[in-house]
């Protein structure tokens, strides 16, 4: 199983059925927020939903494709991040993350998504990460540029977001970035 203790407060661990519960009401709490962004809110909109992208996530666990872990602060589940699909070919992932309206702000996904790559260059051994966000989501761009990727470029009309289409940047960390940058932990 993964756990990450990221500080006193903080912890990433590995999403299970048994927070199934917990998970959608913290949707269902972020609904607008999140839909602002994220092309699967409408589609979660049930516990069942919640529960089917659990074991979609605990399957790829399962299959050495990466996880899904839940972001928790001060015991409460504030939001998930995790690797989209590990190519182990290539030696490489991306990294997805949300977090609820109440906790950005605080540094909590810039230290989370830090402990992730750590755990993928180090433990892992990948090579290469990426996160790609839409142009014009500014917050969730800030993590990667906080963390040093490179911005490599903009895919345009990278994706349908309910009634348009968004530019996505592209960032990429290469394992040797990482092992010289100075804003790790």
């Amino acid at each position: 199983m993964f756990y990450c203790k990221i500080d006193d407060e903080t912890e990433l661990r590995l999403i299970e059925l048994r927070h199934t519960e917990e998970l959608f009401l913290l949707t269902e709490q972020n609904r607008q927020h999140l839909r602002e962004w994220l092309p699967w809110v409408d589609s979660s909109s049930s516990y069942e939903d919640t529960a089917r992208f659990i074991k979609s996530a605990l399957e790829q666990f399962t299959q050495n494709l990466g996880f899904q872990a839940g972001v928790w602060h001060q015991g409460k589940l504030v939001g998930v991040i995790g690797f989209h699909r590990i190519e182990w070919g290539n030696r490489r992932t991306s990294i997805g993350y949300w977090l609820s309206k109440q906790h950005e702000g605080k540094g909590l996904m810039t230290k989370a998504c830090a402990a992730l790559i750590d755990y993928a260059f180090n433990e892992l051994k990948l090579n290469r990460i990426e996160i790609r966000c839409a142009t014009a989501n500014k917050k969730s761009c800030a993590i990667p540029e906080r963390l040093r990727f490179t911005k490599e470029g903009v895919i345009r009309h990278a994706e349908w977001l309910y009634n348009h289409y968004v530019d996505h940047n592209v960032f990429g960390l290469l394992a040797s970035e990482w092992k010289k940058s100075s804003t790790r932990k």
